[in-house]
């Protein structure tokens, strides 16, 4: 990894860009493959599955024999792990549910809001090198404790056609019974315009590589929502001279080992662990059975020395980094000042895999440096504010003046007269 000393500040932006292709680079494949699926369906859906993963199916829709023998392939001791996190991330999440909330905001004038399900929702599962069943968890149970009708699930088969029995396991176990064996820019297309077996929803949520990321963005031009912008991912570790060097080295290869376009970095106020940090990840890089990968992703990532945490803390809140850990004797400042990080682990003995798998908390996170406005998947990346009124006789009679005034200084008369001729009665 490449250590960088007391980075100029007006070099930060340089040394802090991430190794993804713009929008610009890929956008053109995206759209003809989103146009093809619009117009010819689930021949273009065929046709595309062929190409990117090659292999040709007879159906893409997963049966319940596929899921009954995904039972039979996944080890009872993996069984049990799964179940255990899957009760984690369903107590983190169900307690996020809130109570409607009711005001009356002047004598007769009654307003509340509350929460609804979002009725169809397309999730995307990743598969790849390393198909995330994880990610099943993390998507299908907030949607499930949220209420949604319909909960589509999509994932790329792989040569053989199938589906990882880890990944139909998770998904039996949530309770999803449509499951769509398509991926890349061609499964976000499906979700977007519907086809014969794929249908249309109105959010589509899931992490992917660059060329979904890019195919969900292009796809809220059609008047489907998205949860975020999740690319490849990404980990920004900050670390003094109290912090474990090896646990570090193991934290940034656990991202590392994600893809080739993932990217890792340390920032730390000593020199000395930067440097015991670069040592230990070539030890451990070398016994990695990811190695080719980590290797790659490791070019893209940086070790960062400065001289204090104000510069960190200001380095790290400019980068917005997807996971955050922090392994510093003052802790609480970075807890406290930070406000551009998807999820943040604090402790020697927080590992990022923790909230990738067990924690309760969600791993859907944005990157890209989209933490400065959006948040990772939750509870409420399911559900829709919506708000009510009801006004009383009286109610009406002490706002309605205000109303008329209002609306006749906009000179909207038909918003004035809908309130006038009420009050005229009233009168």
């Amino acid at each position: 990894m490449e250590i960088i000393k007391n980075p100029d500040r007006r070099n930060w932006n340089s040394i802090l860009e991430r190794p993804t292709e713009t929008i610009a680079n890929i956008e053109a494949i995206v759209n003809e493959v989103l146009n093809d699926v619009r117009v010819n369906g689930d021949v273009a859906i065929k046709k595309y599955t062929a190409k990117f993963d090659g292999v040709e199916l007879e159906s893409n829709i997963v049966t319940q024999e596929e899921f009954k023998n995904a039972e039979n392939l996944v080890p009872e001791k993996l069984q049990k792990a799964i179940k255990a996190a899957k009760e984690n991330i369903e107590a983190f999440h169900a307690a996020q549910k809130t109570p409607r909330v009711e005001v009356e905001t002047a004598k007769g004038v009654s307003c509340w809001q509350e929460k609804r399900a979002i009725q169809k929702v397309g999730l995307y599962i990743p598969g790849g090198t390393a198909p995330l069943f994880s990610s099943v968890l993390m998507l299908v149970i907030p949607a499930q404790i949220a209420g949604c009708k319909e909960i589509v699930l999509c994932s790329p088969p792989n040569k053989q056609g199938e589906l990882s029995p880890e990944i139909l396991f998770a998904a039996q176990l949530c309770g999803v019974t449509k499951f769509v064996k398509v991926g890349g820019i061609q499964a976000i297309a499906g979700l977007t315009f519907g086809t014969e077996t794929i249908p249309q929803v109105y959010k589509i949520l899931g992490p992917g590589n660059q060329y979904v990321t890019v195919a969900k963005q292009l796809a809220t031009k059609h008047g489907v929502a998205i949860d975020m912008p999740a690319g490849p991912s990404e980990l920004l570790v900050v670390a003094d001279e109290t912090a474990n060097a090896s646990y570090i080295a193991s934290d940034l290869l656990s991202q590392a080992e994600h893809g080739t376009d993932s990217q890792v970095i340390l920032v730390s106020t000593s020199e000395s662990m930067i440097n015991s940090v670069s040592d230990e990840i070539e030890s451990q890089l070398a016994v990695l059975p990811r190695k080719a990968i980590a290797e790659k992703a490791i070019k893209n990532s940086k070790l960062i020395y400065v001289e204090n945490d104000d510069l960190a803390l200001e380095m790290i809140n400019e980068y917005g980094p997807e996971h955050f850990i922090v392994c510093t004797k003052n802790e609480d400042f970075y807890v406290d000042g930070v406000f551009n990080a998807g999820s943040v682990f604090v402790g020697d003995y927080t590992p990022e895999s923790a909230g990738d798998y067990a924690s309760g908390t969600n791993h859907t996170l944005p990157t890209n440096g989209f933490t400065k406005a959006y948040s990772g998947i939750n509870l409420d990346s399911f559900l829709k504010n919506m708000t009510f009124q009801k006004i009383s006789k009286e109610g009406l009679l002490n706002i309605g003046e205000t109303i008329e005034l209002m609306a006749e200084a906009e000179g909207l008369q038909a918003h004035k007269n809908a309130v006038s001729i009420r009050l005229k009665d009233l009168k």
